[in-house]
């Protein structure tokens, strides 16, 4: 791993965090696909480690059809029993059964999926937090975030899995004071 350049802490126990956090984490995202896969992605890390989904990922793209919000969306009770038979992904039905009904959800967002996460970003500016422990876990932000995908017919999308999306897709910049990616 690279110790010549600051990173946020968490960023630095294994290659693939190295990696995710360098190239991926906080860059801004959008399309709604893109944006599925990491909305799904949240849910299914909920109650489990960043690093196992991480890890996971490329099994979730293949069981996922690649996160096309119109394939998954057309999933039937046969592919739910496919997912829980693969074990290359985290088989959970809820989980899985949410991120078939979040696709239904997304897909008949007429702002499309993109606009609609992307209008809850703070405007303005935001202090840089100097330390891990002064990033928050949820924000007023992510929590209207919520409110409003739970209303749309979104499930596993409470406020801290949308703090977490904002996080990850750059709707807000949490790297740390001394991260070298750390937006002026």
């Amino acid at each position: 791993m690279d110790g010549e350049r600051s990173r946020c802490g968490w960023a630095t126990s294994t290659a693939e965090y190295v990696r995710y956090h360098d190239e991926e984490w906080g860059t801004p995202l959008r399309g709604d696909d893109a944006l599925f896969e990491r909305l799904t992605l949240e849910a299914f890390q909920s109650g489990l480690s960043w690093i196992t989904i991480l890890r996971k990922r490329p099994a979730f793209r293949a069981a996922f059809a690649g996160f096309s919000i119109d394939a998954v969306a057309r999933f039937t009770a046969e592919d739910e029993e496919r997912l829980m038979a693969d074990a290359a992904i985290v088989r959970n039905r809820a989980k899985i059964r949410a991120a078939i009904g979040n696709a239904r959800a997304a897909g008949e967002q007429p702002e499309g999926l993109s606009e609609l996460l992307w209008s809850f970003a703070p405007t303005g500016p935001r202090p840089r937090p100097a330390t891990l422990a002064d990033v928050p876990a949820t924000s007023p932000e992510s929590v209207a975030m919520a409110r409003e995908l739970k209303r749309r017919g979104f499930v596993f999308v409470g406020p801290t899995t949308a703090y977490a999306l904002m996080q990850a897709t750059g709707m807000v910049d949490d790297h740390v004071a001394d991260c070298f990616r750390a937006s002026p």
